[in-house]
This record gives C-alpha cells, sequence and structure tokens, in this order.
C-alpha cells in the first residue's frame, strides 16, 4: 500500500517537480548535484542513476562527465516522461530511462561503475535489499553514491531550520504541488528517516564497505558512500 501511495505522489506531482525543488531549496540543490556528480571516480563506462526521477541527476552526469552513459532507472512513468522531454529538447546523447523498481535492478551483476541516487532511498522500505541489487550490479571496487535529506545537527541553524522544516515548507509545497499531502509527506519521510550511524550500518548489512558520510549545508541534505570491495 505504501510504494502504491508513494508512486500515485510522483505521478501527481512530476508536472512541477524541477519548480518545486530549485523554489523550495532557493536553488541550492543545483549545488548539491555537483557535488554528487564531482565525487564520482569513473570516467568512462556505464553509471546506475537509480530514482532518477525527472533526470536532474543523470543529465548533470552527462553534462559534467560526457564520457560516461547513464542509464536512469525509476517506478514513476510521469517523472521519466518529464526527463525523456528535457534530454531531447537539450539533444542529450548517452543517457537511457527505463521503468524498474529498485529492488529489482534489469541490469547484469557486476555492469555498472557507480550508482546513484537522491532523494529516493527515504520512500522505501526495504533499504537493505535495494542497496544489495545495488551492490549486485557494481563492479568490485565501484561506489555507491546515496544523496538523501537531512536537518543541521546542532545549534542556531538548528533550530531555524526546523522553524521553516515544520511550518512552512508542507504548505507552500504542498500549494505548488497542487496536493494536500506531498510536502507533508516529505516532512515525514525525512523524520523518519534512519540517524547515519544506523543507514550507515544497512549500507553495511548490504555489502559495502568504506562507508562514510559527507554534509551539505549544514547537513540539510547529505551524500552516503559506499565501495563494493
Amino acid at each position: 500500500m505504501r510504494d502504491t501511495l508513494v508512486r500515485r505522489m510522483f505521478e501527481d506531482i512530476a508536472f512541477s517537480y524541477d519548480f518545486q525543488n530549485s523554489a523550495l531549496s532557493l536553488g541550492i540543490d543545483i549545488w548539491w548535484r555537483k557535488v554528487l556528480v564531482g565525487l564520482l571516480e569513473p570516467t568512462s563506462g556505464l553509471v546506475l542513476d537509480a530514482a532518477t526521477g525527472t533526470g536532474e541527476v543523470a543529465l548533470a552526469i552527462r553534462r559534467r562527465r560526457p564520457r560516461l552513459t547513464v542509464i536512469g532507472l525509476d517506478f514513476s512513468p510521469a517523472m521519466l516522461a518529464v526527463a525523456a522531454a528535457k534530454s531531447a529538447r537539450k539533444h542529450v546523447s548517452g543517457y537511457h530511462l527505463g521503468v524498474a523498481d529498485c529492488r529489482d535492478v534489469p541490469l547484469a551483476g557486476a555492469s555498472v561503475e557507480a550508482v546513484t541516487m537522491a532523494f529516493g532511498i527515504r520512500n522505501i522500505a526495504e533499504r537493505v535489499a535495494v542497496m544489495s541489487e545495488f551492490h549486485r550490479v557494481l563492479k568490485p571496487g565501484g561506489q555507491m553514491h546515496i544523496m538523501e535529506f537531512g536537518l543541521p545537527r546542532n545549534g542556531l541553524a538548528a533550530a531555524l531550520y526546523r522553524f521553516y522544516f515544520d511550518r512552512i515548507l508542507p504548505p507552500v509545497g504542498n500549494f505548488l504541488s497542487r496536493t494536500d499531502y506531498a510536502y507533508s509527506y516529505l516532512v515525514e519521510s525525512v523524520d523518519a528517516f534512519p540517524r547515519d550511524r544506523d543507514f550507515l550500518a544497512q549500507m553495511a548489512e548490504a555489502g559495502f564497505g568504506q562507508c562514510r558520510v559527507t554534509d551539505l549545508t549544514f547537513g540539510v541534505a547529505r551524500i552516503f558512500t559506499g565501495r563494493k570491495l
């Protein structure tokens, strides 16, 4: 049931998803994606962008690492339609899209150089199973980079952001998305996401080593990185 509701939500908000993200993050999401792409080690080969959504991360990879081929997978056809239209408009090549569930990635084992996932893992209950799939399709030595929302860890920034996150973001985001629930769900899902040490432990359970977390903008977003040893 939860999967059905989440899928419906992304189908409902796909039409304005990019605008919502940029407006509500004041454009900082662009920098976050640059940092994520900058962490990629391979300069050629195949990269999987899981939960690719409207393709912002995948397109950023193609812009900055043009020798990398990107496969973008998502379970929302509406989000993928936006991604396809965007890539066609910008004449992007080396970029392939497909409808798929991250719990059953339609790729051969040890076939990709790296895996990226931005703001998708918190929507999935079976996180270890999903990351085990990422581990399966990665080549030995390849890295997984998962970017997810967080909250500032302490101090005045934490208090101010908490006020914005609880009181301003849900009503404004719901208005922009023309729903009465999408950004209320965002707050609930971020609050329910495991603490860093617990998620790093889940990464290790999925088989990853050298697990670490990188804070972005005081911890408002974080990138979790692990390597297939």
